[in-house]
């Protein structure tokens, strides 16, 4: 069986035993949705980058020191639960941060924000999400479902094809011109959406 095949449990052990091209996969396997979780939280490149490479830094010294560590199918969860706490970590010492007083390099006037900016944006992105919407009712029933549960359920495409009894490549499919259809609707009605 090739490693790309075996469990997260099956490579936990292998990487354990002294094999590194194990961890190789598995980082390979999660890596889109830990990274994504963590930019979900910090909405940085930067910050999410420190944090990616910190939490993997912190899962293998946990795995060479075999403890912490119990298998029960769920090294995903495990790794999400260590960045999670890499998250509280940053935002603590972020608190933490000494008070700066003005200098020629540093102004207090540049770090406060115009929060009614942030009202707007708010504002601006609730009626955009509620055009989408409106727009993606208008799809046909197979286009409306796998968007909906893609973009708001958060479900994978193999999930998404599970649920909904087809292949991932006709799931795929109707992800295509789902997004067809939603841009000729866009471009046809002139619709801006901002990013």
């Amino acid at each position: 069986m090739a490693k790309s095949q075996l469990s997260d449990a099956q490579l936990v052990d292998k990487y354990v035993a002294g094999d590194e091209n194990a961890l190789a996969i598995l980082i390979d396997r999660h890596q889109s949705k830990i990274y994504g979780y963590i930019y979900s939280k910090v909405s940085d490149r930067d910050v999410t980058e420190d944090i990616f490479q910190e939490t993997f830094f912190k899962v293998i010294h946990t795995l060479k020191l075999k403890k912490f560590y119990s298998e029960e199918g769920k090294f995903l969860s495990w790794v999400l639960r260590i960045a999670s706490n890499l998250i509280i970590d940053k935002f603590r010492n972020d608190k933490k941060m000494p008070l700066k007083r003005d200098t020629e390099e540093f102004s207090i006037f540049s770090n406060i924000k115009d929060t009614s900016l942030d009202i707007e944006k708010t504002l601006i992105k609730s009626q955009v999400d509620i055009d989408l919407k409106k727009i993606i009712e208008k799809l046909p029933h197979d286009q409306k479902e796998v968007i909906m549960m893609r973009y708001y359920s958060d479900m994978s495409f193999k999930e998404i094809a599970d649920f909904t009894g087809v292949s991932v490549n006709t799931t795929l499919g109707r992800m295509r011109y789902a997004i067809t259809n939603l841009r000729k609707v866009i471009e046809k009605n002139k619709i801006y959406l901002p990013s």
